[in-house]
């Protein structure tokens, strides 16, 4: 049978020199060309990988350029929720960093990935525990997660309505005024009318 097997081989070393191919490699070389192959794969893989891994910290650090000029109020209610969210953002993203980077054996990369899932967790307990009552705070003053409710400010006006409203007093009392005035003049008229109107009235003297 090994016989075979060599009779076997034999012609296809004379087969591959008849086509003019370069004979067969050897198994030893075949076990190398295949782990050079596996390796051009693997550094590939990682290249990928390290590209991936960059980008994504870049979102991740663009997120704590945000939370550094955070515009919005976040002592309480919805700005703090907001705030709370993005936090939240940041320690995912940290470890989807992690995880990709442990898994292509990226070290530089998963430590600064596992700094900024640390960094965010401070920053979130920071928040949070103050207000479920693990962290001394001021006792007159504690922060909460809703806002207390406030009175609703008395509308004011602008400069021209309090015009309008000045104006319109103004003639109202004007109207008063001259109403009076027209009643108080024509105040004997009206006593003859009633006179004409009621004849035993004719016989008292007009005041």
């Amino acid at each position: 049978m090994a016989q075979q097997d060599d009779w076997s081989s034999q012609l296809k070393k004379i087969e591959r020199e008849f086509d003019g191919l370069p004979p067969e490699p050897s198994p030893a070389l075949k076990k190398l060309q295949s782990e050079e192959e596996r390796r051009a794969q693997e550094r590939t893989q990682q290249r990928a990988a390290m590209f991936g891994g960059g980008a994504r910290l870049l979102l991740v650090f663009a997120l704590f350029v945000a939370l550094a000029i955070w515009p919005y109020e976040r002592a309480c209610g919805m700005g703090l929720f907001e705030y709370l969210g993005v936090q939240v953002v940041i320690i995912v993203g940290g470890l989807w960093v992690a995880l990709t980077t442990w898994r292509y054996r990226l070290p530089k990369m998963h430590t600064l990935s596992l700094l900024i899932v640390l960094t965010g967790l401070i920053l979130l307990a920071v928040e949070v525990l103050p207000r479920i009552g693990y962290a001394a705070v001021d006792p007159k003053h504690p922060p909460q997660f809703s806002c207390p409710e406030t009175q609703p400010a008395l509308p004011t006006t602008s400069a021209v309505e309090q015009r309008i409203q000045f104006a319109a007093r103004t003639i109202e009392e004007r109207w008063h005024a001259r109403t009076g005035e027209l009643a108080t003049k024509f105040r004997p008229q009206r006593a003859a009318l009633a006179r004409i109107e009621r004849p035993e009235l004719l016989s008292q003297p007009a005041p």
